[in-house]
């Protein structure tokens, strides 16, 4: 007997076909692969519209939001989108955690990667934004597939960094942020994203345990999932 399909499988595998078909798109001139791959996309909306996030949204308008984002040649090569993210402690051991003004969600502080700027440079500007808190980046503490963890909807690689908080004031974004602080590992803050998943991995390394920087391990073959 086969395993449950979840939401989160709908909404990778209606992603990897979408964005192997925008990608055949914006490479090739020939009309009849054109044609197939605007058919990959239709599937891949019938897909994602079976999923609770794509359920009020017609398939057609899901094709035409693809389409639209379709370039050409290395511009048209469709990849993953990057974010980071920033364990930030202080000398207590606690961590920096920020309350997300859109969701009320408490997380980490996390962000876009920024043009012009390296990834540890994105988090320290991050950081410093989102709370007032001045940081210093140690090291990377992993990379996570946002999709096959599944707290994201959409392809995104996590980079995430250990720091260690140096200066600054708390003071939360006036648009981004409703609240901002540092926590005990015994009195985190409700609602807090995905902590089943971070938890034991970031308060070890506050702690001061050596690990290796954590990665999805690959899976084989990968299509199939989690067993």
């Amino acid at each position: 007997m086969g395993r449950e399909i979840t939401e989160s499988d709908l909404a990778r595998w209606s992603e990897t076909l979408a964005g192997i078909a925008r990608t055949g798109l914006g490479f090739t001139q020939n009309l009849y692969e054109r044609e197939r791959f605007e058919e990959v996309l239709a599937v891949a909306a019938d897909i994602h519209h079976a999923t609770s996030v794509g359920a009020d949204i017609e398939q057609s308008t899901i094709v035409h939001d693809w389409m639209t984002s379709v370039g050409e040649g290395v511009a048209g090569y469709v990849t993953p989108k990057v974010a980071v993210g920033a364990i930030v402690g202080n000398d207590e051991g606690e961590l920096l955690l920020v309350k997300r003004a859109d969701s009320g969600i408490w997380l980490y502080p996390t962000g876009w990667a920024d043009i012009g700027y390296s990834p540890a440079e994105v988090v320290v500007k991050e950081v410093f934004e989102e709370t007032g808190v001045k940081c210093e980046v140690q090291r990377m503490l992993a990379v996570f597939d946002g999709l096959r963890l599944g707290f994201t909807r959409i392809p995104l690689y996590s980079m995430v960094f250990l720091c260690r908080a140096i200066g600054g004031e708390l003071t939360p974004h006036p648009l981004e942020t409703a609240d901002v602080g540092f926590f005990a590992r015994d009195a985190l803050p409700e609602p807090l994203a995905g902590y089943g998943q971070w938890g034991d991995l970031v308060f070890g390394a506050l702690a001061g345990e050596q690990q290796p920087t954590w990665f999805d391990v690959p899976r084989d073959p990968p299509w199939l999932g989690e067993h």
